[in-house]
């Protein structure tokens, strides 16, 4: 198996051969991680490949609508990160193009399986999974271990949650219980827990940092970004619900038809390196990463010591069972009163 950087490397000599487009000395990058990890992640890629990275940053939800509002005529070279979900539904609608990386040989089971579902048309990138997170100097006594003690009456207006549209955290969320529960059982569920929410949030992530902050109790996202906060000194107490819970695999696919192609399968299989999947321990991120050979930051949840649900990622990824879980939820519980 070649050295990634060896790969980028003759990739990158293709592209400055003579006759090559200057176009593609360019990269259109859509990244639905943390700010910080998708600057850090694109000047690494530019600093070893020389090419330039046009960065823009959107939750997971918001960059599968843009990429489906430019199909035909798409901007964007490659999606990095975010939930495998919407990722799936983008494969499934042809949004994403087909590729076999050199480097699917050196990837977690999970990883491949991604890309199996996906037809190849989006890969594993790393994994996490869902719980929440408290303010342990608001929720001093008889803390929350489960997601039923989220109803509990003193968590009035004190529970912050992404809205499953924007985030594809919120959508694992939606998901989950739909296969913890049953789907009318878990619509039951959010129907009980809208009363304490306070917001619903862009962003997947938002809501942990404003329990970080002590604008809210509790804040369910992902167990490694619940993790970050309590990294940089907030006193913010992880949990994984005793019920179970799902997970994420987060995912990387080629947008179909985009403008410089051949630099978007330089950054695919870069991306893909265990030096390049390091990065995100540097910018505060503590997922799994899919290269086997990738160090899991110390800091991350261990996977085994959590009870995850068998994900169907090939059901809930499809564009029938997203769209119409989505269109329930904004009709049943988006349409509740604040």
């Amino acid at each position: 198996m070649k050295n990634s950087y060896v790969m980028a490397a003759s990739a990158m000599a293709m592209l400055l051969a003579p006759g090559a487009h200057a176009q593609s000395k360019e990269l259109v990058l859509y990244c639905s991680v943390g700010e910080e990890w998708c600057r850090a992640q694109s000047e690494a890629f530019s600093r070893e490949t020389g090419i330039n990275v046009l960065m823009t940053r959107k939750s997971s939800g918001e960059t599968y609508a843009q990429i489906k509002a430019e199909e035909g005529q798409p901007r964007g070279d490659v999606w990095w990160g975010g939930t495998g979900d919407p990722h799936l539904q983008a494969a499934q609608e042809g949004l994403t193009m087909e590729y076999r990386s050199p480097m699917l040989d050196e990837l977690q089971d999970w990883a491949v399986a991604q890309a199996e579902t996906g037809g190849y048309r989006t890969i594993g990138i790393y994994a996490g999974a869902l719980g929440f997170g408290y303010n342990s100097d608001l929720v001093s006594d008889n803390p929350p271990a489960c997601w039923a003690d989220l109803l509990d009456e003193r968590f009035r207006d004190d529970v912050q949650v992404a809205n499953p549209n924007s985030s594809g955290t919120s959508y694992t969320m939606l998901a989950t219980m739909v296969q913890l529960m049953g789907e009318e059982e878990a619509f039951e569920y959010f129907t009980e827990l809208h009363s304490n929410i306070s917001q619903y949030t862009k962003s997947g992530s938002a809501p942990i940092r404003a329990a970080a902050t002590g604008e809210t109790a509790v804040g369910i996202v992902f167990q490694h970004d619940a993790v970050a906060q309590t990294v940089q000194g907030a006193p913010i107490v992880t949990v994984a619900p005793c019920e179970g819970t799902g997970y994420e695999v987060g995912s990387m696919s080629i947008i179909e038809g985009g403008p410089n192609p051949e630099s978007a399968k330089v950054w695919y299989d870069w991306a893909l390196s265990p030096a390049a999947q390091e990065i995100g321990a540097t910018a505060n991120s503590y997922q799994v990463p899919s290269n086997a050979k990738a160090k899991t930051p110390p800091e991350a949840p261990r996977l085994a010591d959590i009870k995850l649900i068998d994900y169907d990622f090939a059901e809930y990824g499809s564009s029938e069972t997203r769209s119409r879980l989505l269109a329930r939820w904004d009709a049943e519980i988006g349409a509740l009163p604040n």
